[in-house]
């Protein structure tokens, strides 16, 4: 968190996570109190994303042969970041029928340490700065990936799971209970939920390293996640030209599942049409996070 958020005065009311927005319109104040549950009020968002911008910027970025080299990963997250920077009410979240806004900007995932069916599975996250670019968020990957490809040690999420699961059925159920309770009031022991990725600004999915076609995810009432993106497998669609010709083309499918009481639709529309510019001139992405874009 950035030594500006830290500063930031808490006032009652507020979590440890976000700060509780009072002066905000009279729909998004009473539409949580009706409707409080977060996975009852997904908002699906499907698009395609030509490869062509993003393949050039890449062949750029790895030209010097990098040890962690560039990927289509890495642009989506950056580009994902830029737009929760710049479109801020994508960074909110509803817990217990009030609306937040988050201190800070974070992106998880999951990295896989062997790709079999029992191989074990780590969570990333990363921390984004407001002066972050392209670059510094690579370098945040690297460490984060690296560290879970290469490291037995369980993350402080997963090896509380691990614990609790070891608990007698009854006693847990019990115990996960008061966790609920504890989660919706924004006060559960930091230690079970620093790396717990429902606890982030967006989630993403590459379905697409794994063979998998992009699709919907649903959203889950535990923690503050209210953005999931799923990144399909690459595929081929033949494409009409503005001459008439047509060409093939290399596309990606997004899929992206929001939380539709955070903002109306012209907002979310907008932030889409940012992404979409950030993906087709990714070296926007090389300027810092929080450098306005026209689009």
């Amino acid at each position: 968190m950035s030594d500006n958020k830290k500063k930031e005065k808490r006032h009652l009311g507020d979590r440890f996570d976000g700060k509780l927005l009072r002066d905000i319109d009279p729909m998004h104040i009473i539409t949580p109190l009706l409707y409080p549950n977060r996975a009852d009020n997904e908002a699906y968002i499907a698009e395609s994303i030509d490869l062509a911008p993003i393949r050039a910027y890449l062949e750029k970025k790895n030209a010097d042969n990098p040890v962690f080299k560039y990927t289509m990963f890495h642009v989506m997250v950056t580009a994902m970041i830029k737009v929760l920077t710049l479109r801020p009410k994508l960074n909110r979240f509803i817990a217990n029928k009030n609306t937040y806004q988050r201190y800070e900007i974070t992106a998880s995932f999951v990295v896989k340490k062997l790709f079999t069916d029992e191989a074990k599975e780590g969570l990333a996250i990363i921390h984004a700065e407001d002066e972050d670019t392209m670059d510094s968020l690579h370098e945040k990957l690297f460490q984060q990936i690296s560290s879970n490809k290469t490291g037995d040690q369980e993350d402080a999420s997963s090896n509380a799971m691990s614990i609790v699961s070891r608990i007698p059925r009854p006693i847990m159920k019990f115990f996960v209970g008061i966790i609920c309770i504890l989660d919706r009031l924004g006060h559960c022991p930091r230690g079970l939920i620093e790396t717990d990725p429902f606890y982030t600004s967006v989630v993403l999915s590459n379905v697409g390293s794994i063979g998998l076609s992009s699709g919907y995810h649903h959203l889950v009432n535990w923690g503050t996640n209210s953005l999931f993106v799923l990144i399909g497998k690459i595929r081929e669609k033949e494409i009409k030209n503005e001459d008439g010709t047509t060409s093939v083309h290399e596309i990606v499918d997004l899929g992206i599942t929001v939380d539709e009481r955070l903002a109306d639709g012209v907002y979310y529309s907008n932030s889409i049409r940012l992404l979409k510019k950030l993906l087709a001139e990714p070296e926007l992405l090389e300027r810092p996070m929080n450098e306005p874009v026209e689009y």
